[in-house]
């Protein structure tokens, strides 16, 4: 039997939902969610998609702030080298992947804050508008970072 993953999946108009799949495979252009509010599965379609969050919690922890950037991380782990990605939607999200090519549909990522409630996210590269790796992936988060307003 299929590993039954808690996921918050976010599409590129930016609705979001939440639920369970058992189905996702990087390589199919569907998969189907059980959505947390219960009733039938959806059918989702991955172009339509900017990314697939595997969570620890589905009600995460939302008085909680993400570290955004790579916190002095090291420039490579065991869950791959430093990447950063920048989303059309201007979204900036840091960490380390095995499989980024930019010709593939899509990557996994491994957060840099290891606090974060992702597990690890599958990013589709046709939401991204800048994506970088090793020391070019420090020099994008600080480009990003320095350039917005601090919250």
């Amino acid at each position: 039997m299929a590993e039954l993953n808690k996921v918050v999946v976010r599409f590129l108009d930016g609705k979001v939902l939440k639920g369970t799949t058992q189905d996702f495979f990087p390589n199919r252009a569907t998969f189907h969610l059980l959505p947390t509010e219960g009733g039938n599965g959806i059918e989702v379609r991955a172009k339509q998609l900017k990314a697939v969050f595997f969570v620890k919690d589905l009600a995460g922890n939302p008085s909680r702030k993400d570290v955004i950037g790579f916190i002095a991380g090291p420039g490579e782990t065991s869950q791959g080298k430093k990447i950063a990605v920048l989303f059309k939607d201007q979204e900036l999200m840091c960490g380390y992947s095995l499989s980024y090519l930019p010709e593939r549909e899509g990557f996994f990522m491994f957060p840099a804050d290891k606090e974060s409630n992702n597990l690890r996210v599958y990013i589709l590269t046709a939401a991204c508008q800048e994506v970088k790796a090793g020391p070019a992936a420090d020099v994008l988060a600080h480009k990003v970072l320095t350039q917005r307003p601090q919250e």
